[in-house]
């Protein structure tokens, strides 16, 4: 649904790897020298000059397939099942959110500045309301 969103036009690929807080805290640590856990990290293996689906043309299409790898998403179960608890909601509404989020980075999405992090919250909660899981 979220590459939908960005009316994405080409196959992509994503690839999601479920893990406990010990799992995501050694990517963590490894990966961008954090070491704590964390409920979600998102790993893009394209760049994209500014947020959001603008076409193909400069990214790297995976020949063989024809599909565009965007990168890897990885989520903690213990940290979906605490906030979903702590948010009030289901597991499956926190797994969504988090899938929806992590995506959104991969298409160049980020919340280090307070514009961005507003546009791509409102973003999260379009799709969340959008697709009944709010």
């Amino acid at each position: 649904m979220t590459l939908r969103s960005e009316v994405v036009d080409i196959p992509c690929v994503v690839n999601v790897l479920i893990t406990d807080d010990k799992g995501i805290r050694e990517y963590n640590r490894d990966y961008r020298s954090i070491n704590k856990s964390t409920d979600v990290l998102s790993f893009p293996m394209q760049t994209f000059t500014h947020a959001g689906w603008h076409g193909h043309g400069d990214l790297e299409i995976d020949e063989s397939t024809g599909e565009l790898p965007l990168g890897d998403i990885i989520i903690s179960t213990q940290a979906v099942r605490r906030q979903a608890k702590e948010f009030k909601c289901t597991v499956e509404r926190e797994t969504t959110r988090l899938i929806i989020h992590s995506t959104l980075h991969l298409f160049g999405y980020d919340h280090d500045d307070a514009i961005m992090g507003y546009k791509m919250r409102r973003k999260e909660k379009k799709l969340l309301k959008q697709w009944d899981i709010l």
